[in-house]
This record gives structure tokens, C-alpha cells and sequence, in this order.
């Protein structure tokens, strides 16, 4: 007797939600999970099951990609700022007629004590932080330093798991770090450099949720910097248990 074919999971993206999920389901037989990985961290986490480091080629790609590997499902599990993927992902499955979910951990959420002032992007934070603090620990990536690479009148503390690349602003030290985090650590953090602004994006990230709690404690202002645009009319699931939910009912998956 034929044992049937395995079914194809693709999940898109590095996060702990994608890796644990990959987890997750690397243990079932009658699943194939690949994780692909965009391969902007030199050393990255990798997830259990088959790994692909690299780009589709835009949406055409990943839909012939999709094709050609009998993915049976699509679970876009990157970085709540990743962006183009997304839009990319939900192109590509429409195409292909590939079931798509997007697993997207929630935003973090003020408590009483935050003082946050939200900015729409990069370029937004870089135009009102300079009326909010002038030592800055900065939390956005290395990708992002060249939208502050014009405030001299600002220090920055620069926290990234590789190193940045120029343009960056004229005083900064780095920091190559890589969360998870606690709340002694991020608060010695700001005493020993005298920060007085955090900048940050709403990742929602739990790993790196203490530099809020610190920034709190510490009566400092936290200068957030919204999600982009997210496809319409994807279903979202917030954990990777939602997600197994979501694979149970479209292929058996267990949860």
C-alpha cells in the first residue's frame, strides 16, 4: 500500500514564530516544511526542516518556485517590517492558487508610564527625534541608520546583530548584539550611556519587549515607528498555534 505524498509547507522568514513553527512541523512525516530565509544576517538562526537562503526573483519567481516545488501551502512568517515579501507572497499565490497565511505577531501596546510618539517611517522618526533627545539608542536595524545619517547633533548607540554599513550618522558606537534580552541588562544599557531617547519599531517582538519596560522605568520617551501596509485580504494569525489551526483545517496538518 502507497503511503501518500508528503505535503509541501513553505514558510517565509526568520522570526521565532517562523522558526518555532518550523519546528513544529519538521516532526510530522507526512509533511516537507521549507523555511526560506531572506540571508541579510551573515549567521542566521537556522530553522528545523530544508532551508533556502536568498530572493525569489519578485513575485514571478516565487509563484514559478511555488510551481515547480508543489507547495501545497504558504505561510508568510517574516518580520512585521519586511514588506515587499508580503506584498510579493500574496501575489504569488494568487497566481499559483496556493493557500496563504500570514503569521504576524501583534504590536506592542502602551502601558501606563509609556511616553511614545509614533512616527510613520524611518524618515518621519529621523524629523522628530532631534525635539526628543539628543543620546539616542537606536533599535532599527542596521539597514536603516542612512535615514539619520544627517543629525550631528545627535549620539547613537546602535544596537544590530551584524555590523552597519555607511551612511550612518557621524557619532555613534555600535553594538552587535542579538536578543533575546532582560530587563537589568537594557536598563544598565541606558545608565551607561546616558540615553535619553529609545528608537525602536513596533515589532511586537517579546525577545526584545525589556528595552521598553527599561525605557518606562526610566522616565524616557520612545520614539516607535509604525508597520508598513500589509496585503488585504490574507488571513493573519498572531502565533504559531493559530498557524497549525490554520494548516489543520486547509491540509490535516496536526496542531
Amino acid at each position: 500500500m502507497n503511503s501518500a505524498p508528503a505535503r509541501h509547507v513553505l514558510i517565509l522568514g526568520g522570526t521565532t514564530e517562523a522558526r518555532r513553527l518550523a519546528a513544529t512541523l519538521a516532526d510530522d512525516p507526512a509533511l516537507r516544511v521549507t523555511s526560506s530565509l531572506a540571508g541579510r544576517v551573515a549567521e542566521p538562526r537556522l530553522p528545523a526542516g530544508q532551508v533556502r537562503i536568498g530572493g525569489f526573483g519578485g513575485p514571478e519567481g516565487m509563484a514559478r518556485w511555488l510551481r515547480e516545488q508543489q507547495v501545497d501551502a504558504l505561510i508568510d512568517a517574516t518580520h512585521p517590517f519586511a514588506g515587499t515579501i508580503s506584498f510579493h507572497a500574496a501575489r504569488a499565490a494568487a497566481d499559483v492558487h496556493v493557500p496563504l497565511l500570514a503569521l504576524r505577531r501583534p504590536g506592542w501596546v502602551p502601558l501606563p508610564g509609556d511616553h511614545w510618539h509614533w512616527a510613520d517611517s524611518l524618515a518621519d522618526a529621523a524629523r522628530l527625534l532631534p525635539a526628543l533627545g539628543r543620546r539616542v539608542f537606536l533599535t532599527t536595524g542596521r539597514t536603516g541608520l542612512a535615514a539619520f545619517a544627517h543629525l550631528a547633533d545627535q549620539w547613537f548607540l546602535v544596537r544590530s546583530v551584524d555590523a552597519p554599513q555607511p551612511p550612518a550618522p557621524p557619532h555613534m558606537e555600535v553594538l552587535l548584539d542579538r536578543g533575546p534580552f532582560t530587563l537589568e541588562g537594557e536598563a544598565e544599557l541606558l545608565r551607561r550611556h546616558r540615553i535619553d531617547v529609545l528608537v525602536t519599531k513596533d515589532s511586537g517582538a517579546t525577545a526584545t519587549a525589556p528595552k521598553l519596560t527599561a525605557a518606562r522605568e526610566a522616565g524616557l520617551p520612545v520614539l516607535l515607528i509604525r508597520r508598513p501596509a500589509a496585503p488585504e485580504g490574507v488571513p493573519v494569525a498572531p502565533d504559531p498555534a493559530a498557524a497549525l489551526e490554520w494548516l489543520r483545517a486547509t491540509l490535516g496538518a496536526p496542531g
